[in-house]
């Protein structure tokens, strides 16, 4: 397939009236699905913007590529700005981007269309190829540039190992991004570039949507002079064993190809173990980000593998309350019977050990799994709750590692015997042993913390809803976003409903204050950013706070401080007017929910969230600077 294939004339855009990173986005989004290559634009535009959050894709020399692989997408294609004054991306290297690509990759994408649309990433590292965009006259001009780039290296047999001889320095590289599109090829490319300058032998494994390709062999790794791992997804680490690695982001691989191999070769870095990460001579064990680091991505890998259940098996238990006050069919009824069993007594109750299980496997793999599972049931039942939930998945995990190091020594004989029935055996023992230990104790916190809640005066709740309403607010979907809305779950678990409703009206106040101020104050925003701002309204009513992100990230501190502010007010009044709320997501959707159905909390609720967006619009209206 080639890449003329993907991108048409219908998706070239060869002079973008955006003046800010929010506005590229919204125009090559509007460009896209005006061409009808998308399903559903403000999803597609919720992932692209996903992906910024992970990392810019701003790669600096004037390069950018937003993409995003979800089912949003209705074909498969690329999109093609050119801005010749550059505009602020967010850039690596801190300069105006001029070329932006934006790829859509849909859920069902094959690996042909993936292997296109990375193949387009690793062209754009051809300064040539990038002048010639740059200086293409017309949309002709560009789909020739492009199909005459594509002929030339069709023609050319790339060699993935540039090795005459095994005495030959040798490097062997891993690369990886999340959506495994363009950043993973360009870290690989840029890694064998400079190796071939250099006159080094280098074989590097990509880790992209299309699957594992140029696998390393365990002759690759015994052999290597240099091992680098540039990747912000997971890959097979195990296998470097024993190894020094260095370890960086996917963007050090496009950015810094030189240090990276430097750093490969001196031998100064950490030894990988595959018991504990990486170890210094010490054997001091630690991460490339740092514990603290570490401990929050396996708590995020429970809570985004939670979600589902918590969402969904929540909102069907409190819908099943509305029946059960419904003077018409009577407490005791059907339809309450049938919605209380799926959401409470199934889905609802799952989400503790599906917490423990995924943060159990985020920290040891596959075999942190079952024992991560039992260990979060245990402490469901034991009415350890949430807080159970969580210790039985970090200690689940760590006990998989610490068992899998005890057996390290086990004859090669048995090593058959180890996976099936050692390790899972073990594993579950151990933890399940002290978990039978630590539920007693576990429960009496879990209730300790109930009950205070349950007896905090009306004063203390405002300011618990003040602090829900800044961690909501200050990052907006990033890790104190996330902070606020555990906590939130927590005490849903935990019988308290007052936290939650907090966090639900603090979380809609970012974008639906931006939709005001672009609605009220129309001269201060470009066309982009008003059509944009409306549909924040949406988003905002959705509990979705990620739809102020490209509007925090062109102007992050008029956009953040006034959102905090609002939501602060909007959680602090929440905690004044007593309102209690038992879907955990929803937004407006669930407003009949409130205090039981109680139609006077309802509105209480609703203007608490209109004076926090009110204020939020606001305050970034008088705020905003005027287009220049």
């Amino acid at each position: 397939m080639r890449i003329s294939d993907l991108l048409k004339k219908d998706t070239i855009i060869l002079d973008l009236q955006a003046v800010s990173k929010a506005d590229v986005i919204d125009e090559l989004v509007m460009k896209l699905d005006e061409a009808g290559r998308l399903n559903n634009k403000e999803d597609y535009k919720k992932a692209i913007l996903a992906r910024e959050d992970q990392s810019t894709t701003g790669l600096g020399e004037g390069i950018a590529i937003p993409h995003a692989k979800t089912a949003a997408v209705r074909t498969p294609a690329i999109a093609f700005g050119r801005s010749i004054a550059g505009i602020n991306y967010d850039a690596l290297d801190g300069q105006p981007s001029q070329l932006f690509f934006m790829i859509a990759a849909s859920e069902g994408a094959n690996n042909e269309h993936l292997a296109t649309l990375s193949k387009l990433s690793t062209f754009l590292m051809d300064t040539t190829f990038r002048d010639q965009l740059l200086d293409a006259q017309s949309i002709d001009d560009v789909m020739a540039i492009i199909d005459r780039k594509e002929a030339e290296e069709s023609d050319e047999e790339e060699e993935e190992v540039q090795s005459t001889s095994a005495d030959d320095t040798f490097i062997i590289g891993v690369t990886g991004c999340p959506t495994g599109i363009a950043h993973t090829y360009m870290a690989a490319d840029a890694l064998k570039k400079e190796a071939q300058e250099r006159g080094f032998s280098i074989k590097v494994e990509t880790n992209g949507s299309g699957g594992v390709k140029n696998r390393l062999t365990k002759e690759d790794i015994d052999r290597a002079d240099g091992i680098i791992v540039a990747a912000d997804t997971k890959v097979e680490m195990d296998r470097f064993d024993g190894k020094r690695i260095v370890i960086a982001p996917v963007a050090d691989g496009v950015r810094k190809p030189a240090q990276l191999i430097d750093r490969s070769l001196a031998g100064k870095e950490a030894v990988y173990s595959a018991q504990g990460g990486q170890k210094e001579e010490s054997g001091e064990s630690h991460s490339s980000g740092g514990f603290g680091k570490s401990v929050y991505k396996h708590l995020m890998n429970g809570v985004s593998n939670m979600l589902p259940f918590v969402i969904g098996g929540g909102i069907l238990l409190a819908i099943s309350f509305l029946f059960e006050v419904d003077a018409l069919l009577g407490e005791d009824n059907v339809v309450t019977n049938i919605l209380g069993f799926i959401g409470g007594d199934n889905a609802f109750a799952l989400f503790i050990p599906v917490l423990a299980a995924f943060i159990a496997m985020s920290i040891a793999d596959r075999p942190g799994f079952a024992p991560g599972l039992i260990a979060g049931y245990m402490a469901y039942n034991g009415d350890a709750g949430f807080l159970g939930g969580l210790l039985a998945g970090f200690l689940a995990g760590y006990m998989a590692l610490g068992v899998k190091k005890l057996l390290s020594n086990i004859p090669q004989s048995l090593d058959g015997l180890k996976t099936i029935l050692f390790t899972p055996v073990l594993n579950i023992l151990f933890t399940g042993l002290i978990m039978y230990v630590l539920i007693t104790p576990l429960a009496s916190v879990n209730t300790g913390l109930q009950n205070w809640l349950g007896n905090l005066g009306t004063g203390n709740m405002v300011i618990l809803g003040i602090v829900l309403g800044i961690m909501m607010a200050i990052d907006m979907g990033g890790p104190i976003n996330k902070a606020a809305y555990t906590f939130g779950i927590a005490m849903l678990d935990a019988g308290n409903l007052g936290p939650q409703a907090a966090v639900m009206a603090a979380g809609m106040v970012p974008p639906l204050g931006i939709a005001i101020a672009t609605t009220f104050w129309k001269h201060k925003f470009t066309k982009q950013q008003r059509e944009s701002g409306r549909t924040n309204y949406v988003l905002g009513a959705s509990f979705i706070t990620e739809g102020a992100i490209p509007f925090a990230a062109a102007d992050p501190v008029r956009v953040i401080s006034a959102s905090v502010i609002g939501a602060a007010i909007a959680g602090g009044l929440t905690g004044l007017f007593q309102i209690t709320l038992p879907a955990p997501h929803g937004g407006v959707f669930t407003m009949l929910l409130v205090n039981d159905s109680t139609f006077s909390y309802m509105g209480l609720y609703a203007l608490a969230i209109i004076i926090g967006a009110i204020v939020t619009g606001v305050l970034y209206g008088i705020m905003k600077r005027p287009i220049d």
